[in-house]
């Protein structure tokens, strides 16, 4: 039992520490250019998420499918192997 609460206090303390890390090593926002916006020159918007976010969840399915047909074909296979 006292393992387990060992083991349980020392991750709570390394996830806490890993929290208060991100937070130390962030940077201040930088300021806000001069200029950009005023006369239409404005900065671009970012990258689109849209392309690479399909590509991942179409993965995903592929993975997710190879893996519900695998796990079938295995219970279908063990169930053929029991003597009648």
């Amino acid at each position: 039992m006292k393992k387990h609460i060992r083991l349980l206090f020392l991750t709570g303390f390394l996830f806490t520490m890993l929290m208060f890390t991100n937070q130390t090593f962030a940077d201040n926002p930088p300021p806000p250019p001069s200029g950009h916006g005023s006369n239409g020159n404005q900065a671009p918007a970012g990258a689109p998420i849209d392309g690479g976010l399909g590509i991942l969840l179409a993965m995903g399915a592929v993975y997710g499918g190879k893996k519900l047909y695998q796990a079938r074909k295995d219970k279908q296979k063990d169930t053929n192997d029991l003597p009648v």
